[in-house]
């Protein structure tokens, strides 16, 4: 590295499920820190983070949010993330660019497995974590039992760095595990240090016991302390703390209660003291990449009403300065961030994250070099959209803004996704649920003017037909004066095995059909297949040409195709036409205690178990692979997350087509009729 990282400094992302307080720890953390004068709520709409509209109308965060604060020396950068798992890409895009994570959740035992696929994420990633149980004056359990249920969804071992001192249902107060000293918590001022609360001896003292034995487990020097009785000093005992956090081997655990900024100066204690600072992190992430230029990734991308589109980066090595050209293009300003607000600056070092704006054509995730010939860091996977909206401009002018709109939302929002479908013709788009579309079409309208209507996409069906017939005959003659039109053809159709698609030939002798004519009737009978009998594009059928005539003035390749046309539209209804349904393959991830109810809700959406399995690198979860009815699958996403504690989990793909079953037949074939047989139907 070319450049001085600036030890000074942390990126802390804030983590966890929904209304676990994590935006109202963001508020503690900037009041405590002085970098605000008076905190705001989410109720009230006007928090530093969740400040885009969007997420103050639903009173939670859709978006990545960043502000800094200056704390004994230390610039912090917290990065506030969405807690729905409909906004997780949100979470994963930002979590690889900071240097800890602070995942916040409730004492409540029924909702810590939302934790576990958070949980996965961090420890693939080997990034730090610590845990803040928020929330704690509403706490109706042990605290012990809390931990309990914390550890049964970690791979990694948690150790409680405190323990908590109630008074009736409310906290009170902490004990720090590495120190043994009480603390009393005071509304709007620091802790005061109290005597040991005898009380709390032998709970405090296995707690500790519990938190030295974990980190024992990597330190050689201090297992043979602890097996000889010798009290370890505190310096020891921290800094074990900060080589396993860093190294992501525990995961330290603080109680509080934010919204009374009760903890939470503590756990800044702790990320100051504990956390990696920027230089280990960068080490551990470019320890396999050379590279002698500025070196910088996008973890978010906003379109800002003021300062147009902003990038939101980490600076891994080097330093960016004012006009700096990265991949290509010149950096239009350099600015930090605190909530909607901007501050410019003309120079950061490496360990900073910060925003550039005006970085045209440059994406999430992408790497930012000053080197032509920089590797690539590693960028998270993008999530699989599962939930989708087939979606029309309420004003027709508004269709040619659509697809630069669409663009812009996609830059911003990486796990949506849209197509214009071949079949239906509609423009469908997707995303990760209900919520998470209704925030991008509320982005559509209000940040393009593109008011959108919406419904759910037609299901893609096909028809086919079940047997064969020959010899069909069709003739186009047609005279109006000068050259007339006239073609004859004779075609033998027959359906082909599923998958097969469909093919032409021809048997033509004596030239009953001159050649040139021939790719004519091919035309015509594909032209007639686009729409066929039920009103849907047919599939897996063979037609062959087998006989004809032509007139040596009026035939054309056009009359051919007419008289092709004619022919299939009097042969295609005697082949017995029925309706197909496209079959997708999924592979649902869910906890094992779930299973049963996974394979009931596949089971009753007319689905087919293909088998399960545990999944090898994750315990306690399982893996589901069976075939489901696209048309099944609209809301599929909604009830296996009401099934999981919202934690369930679909992978997809079309998989092969399949005949409806005759009732179902009959009543789609009715709607379609209804809606004047236009060969879609919902």
């Amino acid at each position: 590295m070319n450049e001085k990282v600036n030890s000074g400094s942390r990126n802390v992302a804030i983590v966890g499920p929904y209304l676990s307080g994590k935006t109202t720890l963001l508020e503690s953390l900037l009041f405590v820190t002085g970098a605000i004068s008076r905190k705001g709520s989410v109720k009230d709409a006007n928090t530093v983070g969740d400040n885009a509209q969007e997420a103050r109308d639903r009173q939670m965060s859709v978006e990545v949010s960043a502000a800094s604060a200056d704390y004994n020396g230390t610039r912090f950068t917290f990065i506030d993330c969405p807690g729905s798992v409909e906004f997780a890409q949100e979470t994963y895009n930002a979590l690889i660019g900071v240097d800890a994570a602070i995942v916040v959740c409730e004492p409540i035992n029924d909702r810590v497995l939302t934790l576990a696929p958070l949980f996965k994420f961090l420890d693939d990633w080997e990034i730090p974590h610590l845990v803040f149980v928020n929330k704690m004056d509403r706490a109706n359990i042990h605290v012990l039992e809390t931990l309990h249920a914390l550890k049964a969804v970690s791979s990694r071992p948690l150790v409680a760095h405190q323990y908590p001192i109630m008074g009736g249902e409310q906290l009170i107060g902490f004990i720090d595990l590495v120190t043994e000293q009480a603390y009393h918590y005071h509304t709007g001022a620091p802790a005061d240090p109290v005597p040991f609360p005898e009380e709390l001896k032998a709970e405090e003292h296995t707690a500790r016991a519990e938190m030295l034995e974990a980190l024992a487990n990597f330190d050689d020097h201090l297992l043979e302390e602890l097996l000889e009785d010798i009290e370890p000093p505190q310096e020891e005992i921290l800094k074990d703390l900060k080589m396993e956090l860093g190294a992501d081997l525990v995961v330290p655990v603080f109680f509080g209660v934010a919204e009374q900024d009760y903890g939470v100066r503590p756990l800044l204690e702790a990320l100051l003291r504990e956390a990696p600072e920027p230089e280990t992190t960068a080490e551990r992430r470019l320890s396999k990449i050379k590279d002698n230029g500025t070196l910088a990734q996008v973890l978010k991308t906003y379109y800002t009403p003021q300062g147009g589109k902003l990038s939101l980066v980490r600076v891994w090595q080097g330093k960016l300065t004012d006009g700096i050209v990265l991949n290509g293009i010149r950096a239009g300003g350099i600015y930090r961030l605190m909530g909607q607000q901007l501050q410019q600056v003309n120079q950061v070092g490496a360990g900073e994250i910060v925003a550039l704006s005006r970085m045209e054509g440059i994406k999430t995730g992408d790497t930012l070099s000053t080197n032509s010939q920089a590797v690539q860091l590693p960028k998270v996977e993008q999530l699989e959209p599962v939930y989708a909206l087939a979606i029309i401009p309420e004003k027709r002018n508004d269709e040619v803004k659509l697809s630069g709109a669409i663009t812009k939302l996609l830059e911003e929002d990486p796990s949506l996704a849209w197509e214009q479908h071949g079949d239906t013709h509609e423009v469908i788009l997707w995303g990760q649920g209900e919520i998470h579309l209704q925030v991008a079409l509320d982005r559509l309208r209000r940040k393009y003017n593109l008011p959108m209507t919406t419904h759910l996409p037609q299901v893609p069906y096909k028809e086919t037909i079940r047997k064969a017939t020959s010899s069909v005959h069709g003739r186009y003659k047609h005279q109006s004066g000068g050259h007339g039109q006239f073609g004859d053809v004779y075609l033998d159709i027959k359906p082909l095995g599923r998958g097969e698609g469909f093919n032409f030939s021809e048997t033509i002798v004596g030239g009953v059909v001159p050649r040139q004519y021939i790719p004519g009737v091919e035309t015509g009978v594909r032209e007639f297949l686009a729409h066929g009998p039920l009103g849907f594009p047919v599939v897996d059928v063979a037609v062959t040409l087998t006989n004809g005539s032509y007139h040596s003035v009026d035939s054309s390749e056009q009359a051919f195709k007419q008289a092709a046309r004619l022919a299939m539209q009097t042969g295609l209804p005697q082949c017995q036409p029925t309706l197909l349904e496209p079959i997708i393959r999924v592979q649902v991830t869910t906890p094992s205690e779930f299973t049963s109810k996974v394979m009931q809700l596949l089971t009753g959406r007319r689905g087919q178990i293909l088998g399960y399995e545990a999944i090898h690198d994750w315990q306690g979860w399982d893996s589901i692979t069976g075939y489901l009815p696209q048309a099944e699958m609209q809301n599929f996403i909604v009830e296996l997350r009401s099934q999981t504690l919202g934690v369930g989990s679909f992978h997809w793909e079309f998989d092969h087509l399949q005949e409806v079953p005759d009732k179902l037949a009959e009543r789609i074939l009715a709607a379609n009729s209804g809606n004047g047989g236009n060969g879609n139907s919902k």
